[in-house]
């Protein structure tokens, strides 16, 4: 994977304003925009909920044991990040009223109910609206204000480059390694890095648990992993017990798999991005299109006749999401493309293993464009900031956008 820092900004003949985000829990807020409101009647109840500081998969697993329901019953649209104050919808079925109204959940608060017809489903959302602080600038506000506002006009007439931000990687940045592992069904290298390699910088709980690993003691590593970690300690339960690591590989849940395989293709996308950047404006002859208004792709034949629709927002040149679904690219675009798609390919034997972790494929825009943008300075307690206002489609990073205007990392 490439790391942030290798990632090229599309503003980089702009200057950018440094500094940081997320100094306190309320620089960051997110609030998710629905693909559709709630009817009023129906067996699911939709929940609008605002999480502080946890994660959406630890504030549903909050809210199932405090139900006692299973995590998989809570629908919900969209991944929100922990270190920030988010606001999203989940949805349960068969549950009264009354008794969600009644919860005390640490972190998490229902602020509306509503009743529909079917759960909540991922990518149910339109898109999401952030409001954001930077603090720390290394410019005064107003020469910050003039630079964001700057970088901004670029970034609403050719789009931000939509590379997937480092969270999707995970928080020691080998999601993708871990990913490629299981595609190409090695569960020593999987189980190796799920559960060993220690990172001085981890916690010194988890550097245990992963040392104990390393040095074949099963069961000193099952106890160390916290209880919370119950996948890393249903493959060393396995390994207890006597199964192999290929056994053992097999008990991790199809979730995690899934975000993992993932996290794989998160990062072949990005290799391509950065290949096509910075002309990420510009459809080529052999790309798919994606049109804007409905989702769907097609074949750019004429590049000539179809540049105005893509300078109009219209559509967008893509990049590949592997997958036995994903349609490749030809001439000119696929000479771009392919070869970093058969070098994905031979490092997992021809990702054999794809589809039985239900990685189908699909074609992703190449950028995004931020909506309703607003740019002001300000100061609190403390200190001065600049407080950026957008909109951004759903599966796009706001830290993305954040990144093209201080040019430094932001994760």
């Amino acid at each position: 994977m490439l790391s942030e820092q290798q990632l090229p900004y599309l503003t980089a003949d702009l200057p950018g304003i440094g500094g940081i985000i997320r100094a306190r829990l309320s620089d960051f807020v997110v609030e998710e925009l629905p693909l559709y409101n709630a009817c009023g009647e129906g067996t699911h109840v939709y929940m609008y909920i605002e999480k502080r500081g946890i994660s959406t998969v630890e504030a549903i697993a909050r809210m199932a044991k405090a139900l006692g329901r299973r995590r998989i019953d809570i629908g919900f649209a969209g991944m929100k990040d922990a270190k920030s104050i988010a606001r999203q919808w989940f949805s349960l079925e068969h549950v009264e009223t009354e008794a969600l109204l009644s919860l005390r959940i640490p972190g998490v608060e229902i602020l509306q109910l509503a009743r529909h017809t079917n759960k909540i489903k991922l990518g149910h959302l339109r898109a999401n609206r952030f409001r954001i602080r930077i603090r720390q600038m290394t410019v005064p506000v107003p020469e910050a204000v003039r630079r964001a506002e700057q970088i901004l006009d670029v970034l609403r007439q050719k789009g931000a480059p939509n590379y997937f931000g480092p969270q999707r990687f995970g928080n020691r940045s080998d999601g993708h390694l871990l990913g490629m592992a299981l595609l190409a069904g090695d569960a020593d290298r999987f189980l190796d890095g799920y559960l060993g390699m220690p990172l001085p910088e981890e916690n010194p709980t988890i550097r245990r648990a992963r040392q104990a690993y390393d040095q074949g003691d099963y069961q000193q590593a099952y106890q160390a992993w916290p209880s919370c970690y119950t996948q890393q300690r249903r493959a060393l339960k396995a390994l207890i017990s006597g199964a192999d690591k290929r056994r053992a590989c097999r008990v991790v849940d199809l979730h995690t798999k899934k975000l993992l395989v993932s996290a794989y293709q998160s990062a072949i996308f990005n290799r391509v991005l950065v290949a096509r950047m910075p002309m990420i404006d510009q459809v080529l002859v052999g790309d798919m299109a994606y049109k804007h208004d409905n989702g769907a792709c097609f074949r750019v034949e004429d590049p000539q006749a179809e540049q105005p629709r893509c300078q109009a927002w219209e559509i967008s040149p893509t990049g590949p999401i592997l997958g036995p679904r994903m349609t490749e690219l030809t001439g000119p675009a696929g000479q771009i493309e392919n070869p970093l798609l058969e070098q994905a390919r031979a490092l997992t034997g021809g990702i054999q293993h794809i589809n039985k972790i239900l990685a189908k494929g699909e074609r992703r825009p190449l950028r995004f464009r931020p909506e309703n943008l607003a740019v002001c300075g300000g100061a609190d307690d403390l200190g001065p900031y600049v407080e950026l206002t957008f909109e951004l489609p759903s599966g796009s990073y706001a830290t993305v956008l954040i990144r093209e205007i201080t040019k430094s990392p932001v994760a």
